[in-house]
């Protein structure tokens, strides 16, 4: 799975959980798993949306919000969209927090199990009263685009991305590209592209200029571009790097999420269509199996085709396996388009249990054998070209030698430099050394060779956020 990581950045979270201790029992989060011991009451399980530093929403485990109308109101359930009414204070000192409305009316815990919006006066911070309970952030595992800049603010979001991107990956970046014979970016971008003088709150404005600015460097490099919607309107994977706000996955739900990301896609090929650095475009990263039925994602693909192939007849329209438990062939039996069609694949020897114990060994057969297998199988397929999109210099392993990573890299290497369309490597910058590209090249540990035959490319990442990532794909 795509992983991206902050550098120098603190972190914020716009999901959470508390753990409201006194006359309420408990509050968790069933995306973050939070243990809390039972109090009173019987318990209920929230998340915690963070609106700003002081403002934050409650969304109950079955996709409602809490509301409460006004002073002297009992919370409920109830709410299917947030507005004010669901939009809750929260006073804090140390760990022990008081809940008030707009108003100023603070939120007691009853024994009668509810919340109420009367608790007389301004509450102390004792442990004895109805209206003082106690918050314990147990997890923050969502650091994504939403996150950041929701967590700064708008204004202080803007000034921390616009130093990030111009100074995290310049045209220096492409200069190494290219003298490492790389021939192609891949740029993943979010939804909110498309509306980037004005983008949705709460996502910062820039990077469409960044992406200009990306194809105006690889051009300069003869360098080519594959823009890859990394994220989509509701998230098509609950994950932060496709800007989910709470961990749901909320693409496949919503004919106007589809819709609207359709938009995106016909903005993207329009815009970039006649550049001489496009070379395709992803329509979407990493739809989750899980939660993306395959029915909804062909259909959105077939139609996504039919979108780039508007502006152009021969720009690559990459296709991306779901991610989970789903097997690649459901892509190439399927009737996307007349051509340029391509599969996108992501070997990762880790996020799964299967890889935890294996050695080194264990790790460069496990490619040798069972990806090299799959990689013949396809590229005989006689169907769309195969990519494998993401890979990294990593494992389970935890005192691999520089040898032994050598030899993982050179696996790999020589087994997807078969696929058909080539190969990505996550990521040319990175905070971990071994999953950082530039790292690795500079410090002998992936070895790309001199054949003269091989071609290879990379990936860019200018999301709008402090993303410390850079892709890299070797195709044709």
């Amino acid at each position: 799975m795509s992983v991206q990581r902050m550098v120098g950045a603190r972190l914020f979270q716009s999901i959470g959980m508390l753990r409201l201790c006194g006359k309420l029992s408990r509050w968790s989060n069933d995306k973050l798993i939070n243990q809390i011991s039972s109090g009173m009451f019987y318990p209920l399980l929230l998340q915690l949306w963070r609106v700003s530093e002081f403002t934050f929403q409650f969304r109950s485990s079955s996709g409602q919000f809490l509301t409460c109308e006004g002073e002297g109101c009992s919370v409920f359930a109830t709410a299917k969209t947030p507005s004010a009414t669901e939009t809750f204070y929260i006073e804090r000192n140390d760990s022990k927090i008081h809940i008030k409305l707009s108003t100023g009316a603070y939120l007691q815990a009853t024994t009668a199990n509810q919340l109420t919006a009367d608790y007389p006066g301004e509450p102390g911070w004792d442990d004895d009263n109805a209206a003082t309970f106690l918050m314990t952030i147990v997890a923050n595992n969502l650091h994504g685009d939403y996150q950041l800049a929701n967590g700064y603010g708008h204004s202080k979001a803007k000034e921390v991305l616009q130093k990030h991107r111009s100074t995290f990956i310049t045209i220096e970046d492409f200069s190494f590209l290219y003298r490492h014979r790389i021939n192609t970016v891949r740029i993943p971008v979010g939804w909110w592209i498309a509306f980037d003088h004005n983008p949705p709150a709460p996502f910062i404005e820039g990077s469409l200029e960044a992406l200009d600015n990306a194809f105006t460097w690889a051009t300069s490099y003869n360098i080519k571009c594959i823009i890859d919607l990394h994220a989509a309107p509701g998230s098509q994977n609950g994950m932060e790097h496709s800007a989910s706000r709470d961990g749901t996955t909320g693409w496949p739900t919503s004919p106007d999420y589809i819709s609207k990301t359709l938009d995106v896609i016909d903005f993207l090929a329009k815009r970039y269509a006649k550049h001489p650095a496009l070379l395709g475009i992803e329509l979407l990263n990493e739809p989750s199996a899980a939660s993306v039925p395959l029915d909804i994602l062909l259909s959105y693909y077939r139609q996504g085709y039919e979108v780039v192939r508007k502006y152009s007849s021969s720009a690559y329209v990459i296709m991306c396996q779901r991610i989970g438990n789903a097997d690649p062939l459901e892509l190439y039996q399927a009737n996307i388009g007349s051509h340029n069609i391509v599969v996108d694949l992501h070997y990762y020897n880790l996020f799964d249990t299967f890889f935890v114990n294996m050695s080194s060994v264990d790790n460069i057969q496990f490619i040798y054998q069972s990806r090299e297998a799959q990689l013949k199988a396809l590229n005989g397929s006689n169907g769309p070209l195969v990519f494998i999109g993401e890979w990294v210099n990593e494992w389970n392993v935890t005192s691999g030698s520089q040898a032994e990573y050598q030899d993982f890299g050179k696996a790999q290497l020589e087994v997807y430099n078969a696929a058909s369309f080539g190969w990505a490597y996550w990521t040319l910058k990175n905070d971990r050394q071994h999953w950082d590209f530039e790292w690795n090249i500079r410090n002998n540990y992936l070895q790309l060779g001199e054949s003269p035959g091989r071609q290879f490319a990379s990936q860019l990442v200018i999301l709008a956020s402090a993303v410390a990532c850079l892709f890299l794909h070797n195709s044709l």
